[in-house]
């Protein structure tokens, strides 16, 4: 799972132009969004298109376990491994 939160991270990095943070500044368990990495919903839009292409997930907005996938890079790499 080591590799795939790893590129998950670099993902972030790259969709969100986080050009300040490398792979290691992102801590796997803490919130993206909020407190955690500093996220906003203009940056989950951006984030779930690119898992979308990247992952050829479908997420769907209404899900109602939506916040909890993107909850941390963790929560994400869990619901793209049960995915894929």
């Amino acid at each position: 799972m080591s590799e795939l939160t790893d590129e998950i991270k670099k993902l972030i990095i790259d969709a969100l132009a986080l050009e300040d943070i490398g792979v290691e500044d992102i801590d796997t368990e803490a919130p993206l969004f909020g407190d955690g990495l500093g996220l906003d919903s203009i940056d989950a839009l951006e984030l779930g298109v690119a898992l979308r292409k990247r992952f050829n997930l479908s997420l769907e907005a209404a899900d109602p376990k939506i916040k909890e996938y993107f909850y941390s890079v963790a929560s994400l790499a869990a619901f793209v491994e049960a995915r894929i």
